[in-house]
C-alpha cells in the first residue's frame, strides 16, 4: 500500500505564500497524475491542481496565476507552490495519486489557513 505524506500547511496572512509537499512511499514515475484537492468547511471537495505524467499541469480557475504544481520523480514528491493566498483558499488540502492499474491513493490532508 502506497502512502502519501503531506507537509507544508499552516497559517499565513492574506497575500502570503506556502508550499505544500506530498511525498509517496514509492516511485511516482509511472503514475498517470498527481495533484491536490481541497475542502473547506461546508463545501464539497474540489480539484485544485493536477500534474500529469508528462508534466503538464491543470488548474482550477480561481488559482490560475497564483498556484504552481510540479513533480520531482527522483524525490517521489509533488509540490504545490501557493502565492498571493486569499481568505477563500482556507481549506484542508489533500494530495492524491493515480497509479496505472489500481485505485487512487489519498494523503491524510494538511490544513491551510489564510488570515486577514
Amino acid at each position: 500500500q502506497v502512502q502519501l505524506v503531506e507537509s507544508g500547511g499552516g497559517l499565513v496572512q492574506a497575500g502570503g505564500s506556502l508550499r505544500l509537499s506530498c511525498t509517496a512511499s514509492g516511485s511516482i514515475f509511472a503514475y498517470k497524475g498527481m495533484g491536490w484537492y481541497r475542502q473547506a468547511p461546508g463545501n464539497q471537495r474540489e480539484l485544485v491542481a493536477e500534474v500529469r505524467r508528462d508534466g503538464s499541469p491543470i488548474y482550477e480557475d480561481s488559482v490560475k496565476g497564483r498556484f504552481t504544481i510540479s513533480r520531482d520523480n527522483g524525490q517521489n514528491t509533488v509540490y504545490l507552490q501557493m502565492n498571493n493566498l486569499k481568505l477563500e483558499d482556507t481549506a484542508v488540502y489533500y494530495c492524491y495519486a493515480d497509479p496505472l492499474r489500481s485505485a487512487r491513493y489519498w494523503g491524510q490532508g494538511t490544513q491551510v489557513t489564510v488570515s486577514s
